[in-house]
């Protein structure tokens, strides 16, 4: 296909050439033809270096013609719409980079195509369930990149986290809550009662809810808590919602007959209109649930860019890869305790970030604690998070941390 539309664009190759030898003259050739010092190996050399006048290795090579659309649109590409002058154009850089653009602009690869506000279609789903049932790890799993902190530690998760799948006119936003658990007498539990009040209040406001719990804990260390959870999500139908039941962690469980036995305890339950088995870190039987969520989806202008993420979400992801961190490094009570605050963000001129948070503890013994010898365990934290917030941004970061006692 490339040869076919390239075969216009290019002239004065006889019949007979092959496409090594077009691809190796439109590599060093750019709007014209010029010489190249075949003594140089400094790919970023001056254009003083190159004489106009003296023949070069290159002389004989045939000049080619490119249709003067394309020429535009490359030079709109790499020299942001300048036109360069002839004498500047003996850069080596700058002439493989022209080259390039010429073939990306000759082969004219579609942009990713946009969805008109008419045809597009969203979700919100909820995820709940109790604490450590891998909520977290599931909806960084779906999302395709890290949006919630995941810990062995309980109650990772302090606060909603927004992840957004997109997928052809579907967009999900999926909503990683605090965990939820509730007593013996079927009524939420007390203790941390301002982080997961909000969830409590909000589990009818998502189109689709998805009640995720452990399996594999169920199977070996079965908990009435979550039981009572479970049976009084699904315990009625919703007109106005949908709701699923998730079985996740299958990939824990040896026998899988077992799995088909838990599905039996819980298929009385009118409320859930599915049961998935799903393992959220490993990926089994994700696949299923992202479709069906994408079926439910409803005709809704979408919340969230698809090519973007906003910046309320990427202030939200560097707290919790800090977050994420810190409860993997400091431990007992201490985690939980920290006042953990985003102090300042900015765009640098040069397209990095610096991101400042602060970690105030109640005791100087915590501060302590949390800097470590000589700095040690707080610089280790600050070294992890701003290379993982690195890989996530795709941009230089900065992060700055800051400990002090309230």
């Amino acid at each position: 296909m490339i040869t076919n539309r390239l075969r216009p664009l290019v002239t004065g190759l006889p019949s007979t050439s092959t496409l090594s030898t077009v691809l190796r003259s439109l590599r060093f050739s750019s709007a014209q033809p010029h010489e190249v010092d075949s003594d140089s190996n400094d790919l970023d050399n001056d254009s003083a270096n190159h004489s106009d006048g003296c023949p070069g290795p290159w002389s004989h090579r045939r000049e080619t013609t490119w249709d003067e659309r394309y020429r535009r649109r490359a030079d709109e590409v790499v020299f942001e719409g300048e036109v360069l002058n002839k004498h500047d154009q003996g850069d080596e850089y700058k002439e493989r980079a022209l080259a390039r653009a010429l073939l990306e602009a000759a082969i004219d690869v579609p942009d990713e195509e946009i969805v008109e506000e008419e045809h597009q279609k969203s979700l919100a789903v909820g995820i709940i369930g109790a604490p450590n049932a891998g909520k977290s790890a599931l909806t960084n799993f779906m999302v395709g990149r890290k949006v919630a902190a995941v810990s062995r530690k309980t109650n990772t998760t302090v606060h909603e986290v927004l992840g957004v799948l997109t997928k052809g006119t579907a967009q999900i936003c999926l909503f990683d809550t605090p965990g939820l658990m509730l007593n013996c007498r079927g009524f939420p539990h007390k203790d941390l009662k301002f982080r997961v009040e909000n969830t409590w209040s909000a589990v009818n406001l998502y189109d689709v809810l998805m009640v995720l719990f452990d399996v594999h804990r169920h199977l070996t260390r079965p908990d009435g808590r979550v039981i009572n959870l479970v049976r009084r999500m699904g315990a009625q139908t919703h007109s106005e919602q949908k709701r699923v039941l998730c079985m996740n962690k299958v990939d824990l469980v040896e026998k899988k007959t077992d799995l088909l036995k838990v599905a039996e305890q819980f298929k009385d339950l009118p409320g859930y209109e599915r049961c998935f088995m799903i393992s959220g870190l490993k990926g089994y039987g994700v696949k299923d649930l992202t479709e069906y969520l994408i079926d439910q989806a409803v005709a809704r202008p979408w919340d969230e860019d698809p090519l973007k993420m906003s910046e309320e979400v990427m202030k939200n992801i560097s707290m919790e890869v800090v977050r994420e961190k810190l409860l993997n490094y400091v431990h007992q009570e201490i985690p939980y305790q920290i006042d953990h605050r985003l102090m300042d963000w900015q765009e640098l001129r040069d397209g990095s970030l610096r991101i400042e948070q602060h970690l105030i503890t109640h005791k100087e013994s915590q501060r302590k604690i949390l800097v470590g010898k000589k700095g040690s365990k707080i610089g280790t934290i600050g070294v992890e998070a701003n290379e993982e917030l690195r890989n996530i941004y795709k941009r230089d970061v900065h992060l700055v941390l800051r400990v002090r006692v309230k």
